[in-house]
């Protein structure tokens, strides 16, 4: 695969368009270095910010869109004929099938800022049944978010702000491992607290 700095200098908004549009259609392809290497190149006066936001905010709301009608229109069985080629396993479908069958549009909203589930959010959205207008909010309002975020990145790194962004992003992943830790140890207590009041007579 060709460097992502070299695509978006040889392609400009066209390249960040393709492989936004590609990443939200269901290819595990990472469409959030293309917008922080846009951020950063808008810095460098190569690209222009109101630009970078739109074709990023409507490419992503596009490719969500077209991944939740493959979804949609051909079922799981199409979704993994074209998924397996890129190491995305059944396993994996399954989680986020279950996820957003359990939440719905908040899970798609969630889905955009997550790695992991982005790149299913659409085409899964569109298997598990969701209705379009639900979606379609979710997706939008998530990209609107997103979107900013990931070129403002990109910006603020050549600003030099990258060893402040590298600590804080530090400190959000030593968060979230707090937070799973505490979200374990509930569960864990949940579990007995059930198995002990089924034990108890009646």
């Amino acid at each position: 695969m060709q460097d992502p700095g070299w695509v978006l200098e040889t392609w400009g908004y066209v390249g960040i368009s393709a492989i936004v549009i590609l990443g939200n259609m269901g290819l595990p392809i990472p469409e959030e270095t293309i917008l922080i290497l846009g951020g950063y190149l808008v810095w460098e006066g190569k690209l222009r910010f109101p630009i970078v936001l739109g074709v990023g905010f409507l490419s992503a709301v596009l490719g969500d869109n077209l991944g939740y009608w493959i979804g949609h229109k051909f079922g799981r069985r199409a979704v993994e004929r074209y998924e397996r080629w890129f190491f995305v396993t059944p396993t994996r479908v399954d989680a986020v099938q279950r996820i957003v069958a359990r939440y719905g549009p908040l899970a798609v909203f969630a889905a955009r800022f997550l790695p992991g589930l982005r790149c299913l959010a659409g085409p899964v959205a569109g298997i598990t049944g969701l209705r379009p207008v639900p979606f379609f909010l979710a997706n939008v309002l998530g990209a609107s978010l997103y979107v900013p975020a990931a070129v403002g990145i990109g910006y603020a790194i050549g600003l030099g702000w990258g060893a402040y962004l590298t600590r804080l992003g530090n400190a959000a992943w030593r968060l979230e491992y707090i937070v799973l830790i505490f979200a374990v140890c509930v569960t864990f207590a949940l579990l007995a607290w059930r198995a002990l009041r089924a034990t108890r007579p009646r």
